[in-house]
């Protein structure tokens, strides 16, 4: 006889251990062992988190074991167990690791591979990832939405969604709990009662900040009018990615020579100026034309797709010299320039109109479509694609982590008709739909590289654009992620060949391209194959990067910028004036979000800012899907050159009065989870 013993590691979730029955069969190269049945006295001894052998004997050796089946009988009353692991201890001592990382629960059998990674055309056992491809198609089906929006999984509600990807009970979220939480918390219960009031000065916001003390926030509640801090924000606050170079104003932008003389420091003129590389746009054309949420009868709400120029003066700082907020299509016709050199109320109003312009943007195009409905396409297209035993399923799943189920229940409760978005935001209701239609016909697959969507704005020369700290931050820690990419491709991939003949990995670009995105503009550069190993480590750059890094430098900072509500104003109230002289303090107050509104905003901000309880940040992989020596000696090598990048940004940030934390990669999660 000999004695295979079989270890099983559980996990920490709730229901672990609950099953009944399990037939565990080891499957080997000579033969396969009987059934051994793991009943529920097997499953007692389980704590969570804990490790549980069973010993199984055979008359002969059944070869190097290549699976482990797991055959669970069906009941009416289904429990469920998740199951990270089974090692199996072989006869010579040989120890050989199977990664499970699932929930067993309605599957008749559960097929476990071992941890080696193995592309398509390199595997023996084609039959069984073919199988499981199939049986995840079925599960991970898509949907579309909304028309015009990239597809995302056909489930309706949370309990809908796989089991696999479902939120653990723990980290359930529920939006309207969340926010009225927060909102609690906050200490803005009274004022919610007093809905549609406006504030009668902007000291009165000041109210909101009673419960929580946030250096960045309070930093802004004191500087938030000052042109310096206006600016700044184009760097390195919640939205750092709408300023560009201006070479050239747009035909429909009234602003002259004489209006912004004063502003420019140079002693040059405004085309000398634009010449020589010091001249700034943030461009709102994507509100252009949409209709402001009208889902409130009782409140008329208004939208602007302003320009705003930028200039980069002699001590490089960034500060606002002209706004308009119309475009009317001739130039000089109908188009207010408002200046700094106008009366503190109208140069304040339009600044307040180009944050509030900044702010929805922000929410819809710059979070929502490019970091959270983008990464949910990865995340579909690898779940159909791509077998458990890939290598680049290894590398992406931690980077997928609860990404479905987050955006599930934002559909359910926050962006949908008559969703908590409505409740503070200009781009409620049918506005949703329309910024991310117009927002689509510029998603592009380069503009998802982060060297060259900093490139396409002109603004990656340090020297031209000092201390855009996004930036410079953000391009270590796409190079960081390149790097350890490019390792684990080059570990599986021995030519560029080897990436063409993985027909998984062109399926998984293949699905992305014609079904998730496939209302992006046919310019979209989606590549539909990839040829080269170069190509590829780019491509996985993207999904690890989009999910992580670009995600956190865009949500984590909501409530430290847009807490100070006349520094980010969810929604306006008035239209945005079109004459100069014509507002004062009493129009402003009416103009900017009422009491119910303005907390509705900030128990949003303060919601959406939070870390989870069990986060896990960038490089940080506790789940073993790989067991081979050189991608744990890749990995290591990742996580020691992100803390190299964290104590690099932390030394920065030691000599600055404002610090940026965003893309310190020890505050950026694995995954859009938030």
């Amino acid at each position: 006889m000999f004695t295979y013993t079989v270890s099983v590691t559980t996990g920490n979730q709730e229901f672990a251990g609950s099953i009944d029955y399990i037939y565990l069969t080891l499957v080997g190269t000579e033969t396969c062992s009987d059934q051994t049945l793991l009943d529920k006295s097997f499953f007692d001894r389980f704590a969570r988190g804990s490790v549980v052998s069973v010993d199984i004997s055979t008359k002969e050796i059944i070869g190097d074991i290549e699976l482990v089946k797991l055959e669970k009988e069906e009941f009416l009353f289904n429990d469920q167990w998740y199951c990270r692991c089974i090692n199996v201890t072989t006869p010579s001592g040989e120890r050989v690791e199977f990664p499970c990382y699932r929930w067993i629960a309605n599957e008749k059998e559960v097929v476990l591979r071992d941890g080696k990674g193995r592309l398509p055309q390199d595997d023996n056992m084609k039959e069984y990832r073919r199988m499981e491809l199939e049986s995840r198609q079925l599960l991970f089906r898509w949907k579309e939405w909304r028309p015009g929006f990239p597809l995302s999984i056909d489930a309706n509600t949370g309990t809908e969604l796989p089991l696999d990807i479902q939120f653990e009970t723990a980290k359930t979220v529920d939006f309207s709990l969340n926010y009225l939480k927060a909102i609690g918390n906050l200490g803005l219960n009274e004022l919610m009662r007093l809905f549609q009031s406006s504030w009668t000065d902007i000291a009165d916001f000041g109210k909101i900040f009673v419960k929580i003390k946030n250096t960045v926030s309070e930093h802004v509640m004191q500087n938030w009018n000052e042109d310096l801090m206006f600016g700044y924000q184009f760097l390195n606050g919640c939205n750092p990615v709408m300023i560009s170079k201006c070479m050239n104003l747009p035909d429909n932008f009234a602003v002259t020579q004489e209006m912004v003389e004063s502003s420019l420091d140079r002693g040059l003129t405004l085309q000398e100026e634009l010449k020589a590389g010091n001249i700034y746009i943030a461009d709102y054309a994507v509100l252009e034309g949409v209709q402001a949420n009208a889902t409130d009868p009782d409140t008329q709400q208004y939208l602007a797709a302003p320009f705003c120029l930028l200039y980069k003066n002699s001590q490089n700082e960034i500060i606002p010299i002209a706004i308009q907020l119309s475009r009317q299509t001739t130039a000089g016709v109908g188009n207010t320039v408002f200046l700094p050199s106008d009366n503190q109320y109208d140069w304040m109003l339009a600044k307040m109109w180009v944050k509030c312009s900044d702010f929805n943007v922000h929410q819809l195009e710059t979070h929502l479509l490019r970091t959270h409905l983008t990464s949910e396409v990865f995340a579909i297209a690898m779940y159909r694609q791509l077998s458990a035993v890939h290598p680049i399923y290894k590398l992406l799943i931690p980077h997928v982590r609860f990404t479905i189920a987050i955006n599930t229940a934002a559909r359910e409760k926050l962006i949908c008709e008559s969703g908590l978005f409505d409740k503070a935001n200009g781009t409620g209701g049918i506005a949703v739909v329309e910024v991310i239609h117009k927002a689509m016909k510029t998603l592009t697959y380069k503009s998802l590289c982060f060297p060259e969507s900093v490139k396409a704005r002109r603004a990656d020369n340090k020297d031209d654009l000092p201390d855009y700290y996004y930036r410079d931050d953000g391009m270590m820690v796409w190079e960081a992620v390149k790097s350890f990419v490019s390792d684990v491709v080059r570990i599986y991939y021995g030519s560029d060949e080897s990436v063409q003949e993985d027909e998984e990995i062109q399926a998984f670009v293949q699905d992305v391209c014609s079904s998730g995105m496939k209302y992006c503009p046919q310019n979209c550069e989606f590549p539909d194959s990839l040829k080269t190993q170069e190509q590829l480590v780019e491509y996985l750059t993207v999904v690890i990067f989009t999910a992580s890094a670009h995600h956190a430098a865009v949500n984590f900072g909501q409530y430290d910028w847009f807490a100070w509500v006349p520094n980010s104003p969810s929604t306006m109230r008035k239209p945005p004036p079109t004459q100069k002289g014509q507002v004062d303090m009493k129009y402003i107050m009416e103009s900017l979000p009422d009491r119910g509104r303005a907390s509705w905003h900030l128990g949003a901000v303060w919601a959406l800012s939070q870390f989870q309880d069990d986060e896990l940040f960038l490089g940080v992989y506790p789940d073993n899907y790989f067991t081979e020596q050189p991608v744990l000696e890749a990995t290591k090598t990742f996580s020691e050159k992100l803390v190299e990048v964290t104590n690099i940004i932390k030394s920065r940030n030691e000599k600055l009065k404002l610090p940026y934390w965003y893309l310190s990669p020890d505050r950026i999660p694995n995954s859009v989870a938030i």
